[in-house]
């Protein structure tokens, strides 16, 4: 018996080692939220909408940096292989980045995960668990103000 709850103790240590987080952490303290979409202007050659953000949208909470968290979201898949998503955006909104205009990139985080996504379940809301990294990066879709190496996906499940 006591083999057995030692069994468990690891996936319950795992699961209580990410705090869960909401988006508006990720902006630091005294930061006020700006707009999600805000003006900006069209890039005709590139078909793209180029948002003007001010800026605090860039800012980002860097006492977050480098904390194991859980943050819900949706995918907006880029690497796609023959066993499910291997990297992807976090976004807080469904259509994010695809419908409307990317949101500052205080509130996108660029996933990667060794363990593919299915992608049946691509447009299911997700929790990922991991350690946040508070690191710019561009991609073809929008800047990013923040990275996750994955340690867990699993379906967000409303309450």
């Amino acid at each position: 018996m006591a083999l057995a709850a030692a069994t468990f103790l690891p996936g319950r240590a795992f699961a209580d080692s990410f705090r869960e987080i909401a988006w508006p952490d990720l902006i630091p303290r005294g930061v006020p939220y700006g707009e999600i979409i805000g003006p900006g202007q069209m890039d005709v050659m590139n078909d793209t909408w180029v948002p003007e953000f001010d800026e605090n949208a860039s800012k980002v909470n860097t006492r977050r940096d480098g904390q194991p968290v859980k943050l819900p979201g949706y995918i907006i898949p880029f690497d796609i292989g023959a066993d499910g998503v291997t990297s992807f955006m976090l976004v807080l909104y469904v259509g994010a980045c695809i419908h409307t205009p990317p949101p500052p990139p205080n509130q996108l985080v660029f996933v990667t995960t060794r363990t593919p996504w299915p992608s049946e379940s691509m447009w299911d809301p997700v929790w990922v668990s991991g350690r946040l990294q508070a690191r710019a990066m561009t991609t073809q879709i929008a800047d990013v103000g923040y990275q996750i190496g994955a340690e867990r996906i699993e379906i967000y499940e409303w309450q």
